[in-house]
């Protein structure tokens, strides 16, 4: 399916530009006939679409979209209906032809599930197919509330990954931009007046002027250093998988932000394997489809070894010990859900427990990085004092009275 940008008229007279998918440009004239519309002018835009285009569709619009079908199919609004009811009140221009065009997927004889699958670049894998569950059980509107929840958490548990990742970055760069100032700015306007006293220098103000001097001579070099490494790290994660896997096995190992990391993984994949496995999805499909959403090499290759274990006969819990990646927890909880038939129960109350701590991790983290901030700071601004000061004292003490 090609992606077209076009201009065409409404039945009022107004002029709209947007894009849309179609075979080719007749069945691009077709649809928008369908949506009303009557084609001015097209261009299509680059080959195969695959990622959309314009301003993305993002977890929020597709929460949305959930809640809005869930409440229109409880209230008995047919699904074309509703739909289009949906598709009309959308602001998002991008969303609003993707539905549009699922309306007439679904009108030329494809259920909800096979229309959405048309946009992996929006409506992913897991998404399609517990769309596709929720339509074999007949409990579609359940399964619309079930994904909408779902994202809302994920929409949460994003957030707070962000504070996990982005608050020690800010740190980082504040302490940095200090450094830089008194070392380019500041401590060469002291250490001259030092320097012309004369004397012996102490080792503590003999490194403060080497530092500076560093940073004078080559702040250029300083700052390329962490660029050019982001750029190196991001280049080896993209093509080499071997590399890729030890980095996602060595953050989970880091300390203080590698156990929050884990439990944030280990409840995305929790919680991903409930909602499917109550949706009436098998556990080896289940397990599949949780494995692409954990956002972990590491933890991603163990949980499909444990499905390949799983098909070749043994135990889920048993499975998953075999991997040291899965803490007491998970494995007591999914050997509990095991034993007594309601392992999505299990596997819920592990997301609800780690998603607490988490939280509760977070909020420790941030309440300790103030103090932090000002110890690291203190000490910086302690040496170059000590280093500036010192020599200045040991003068005074000489002069003899």
């Amino acid at each position: 399916m090609e992606l077209y940008r076009y201009k065409a008229m409404t039945a009022e007279g107004r002029v709209k530009r947007s894009r849309l998918d179609a075979m080719n440009p007749s069945d691009l004239e077709s649809r928008l006939g369908r949506m009303g519309l009557d084609l001015i002018s097209y261009r299509k835009v680059g080959g195969k679409h695959r990622g959309g285009g314009g301003r993305p569709i993002k977890r929020v619009d597709l929460i949305n979209f959930c809640v809005h079908l869930e409440q229109l199919l409880r209230a008995g609004v047919p699904m074309l209906d509703g739909l289009s009811d949906l598709r009309d009140s959308l602001e998002h221009p991008r969303f609003r032809d993707v539905i549009a065009v699922v309306i007439e997927s679904i009108q030329g004889g494809k259920n909800l599930s096979q229309a959405l699958s048309e946009f992996p670049y929006v409506f992913d894998t897991t998404f399609v197919n517990l769309v596709r569950a929720g339509e074999e059980a007949g409990q579609l509107p359940h399964v619309l509330h079930e994904i909408g929840e779902n994202l809302k958490w994920q929409d949460e548990q994003a957030a707070q990954i962000k504070m996990l990742l982005i608050y020690p970055s800010l740190v980082l760069l504040v302490v940095g931009v200090a450094v830089v100032v008194l070392m380019v700015n500041v401590v060469p306007e002291l250490l001259k007046f030092v320097k012309s006293m004369g004397g012996t220098l102490p080792w503590h103000t003999k490194a403060l002027i080497a530092v500076s001097n560093a940073f004078a001579n080559y702040w250029y070099v300083i700052l390329a250093i962490p660029v050019l490494a982001v750029i190196v790290m991001q280049v080896l994660l993209r093509t080499n998988p071997a590399f890729r896997r030890r980095w996602d096995a060595f953050k989970l190992d880091l300390p203080v932000i590698g156990p929050i990391l884990k439990k944030i993984i280990l409840t995305r994949f929790t919680s991903n394997f409930a909602l499917m496995y109550a949706s009436g999805i098998t556990v080896l499909e289940s397990i599949r489809l949780s494995s692409g959403v954990v956002g972990n090499t590491a933890v991603e290759e163990a949980v499909l070894n444990a499905g390949k274990q799983m098909a070749e006969g043994s135990g889920i819990a048993t499975s998953f010990s075999e991997s040291d990646l899965f803490p007491p927890l998970v494995l007591r909880m999914l050997r509990v859900g095991e034993n007594t038939g309601s392992l999505e129960t299990a596997l819920a109350n592990v997301g609800y427990f780690y998603t607490r701590e988490v939280r509760e991790a977070v909020e420790r983290m941030q309440k300790v990085m103030g103090p932090g901030i000002t110890v690291v700071l203190g000490v910086l601004l302690g040496w170059v004092m000590l280093s500036v000061l010192g020599p200045i004292y040991d003068l005074i003490s000489k002069i003899k009275v």
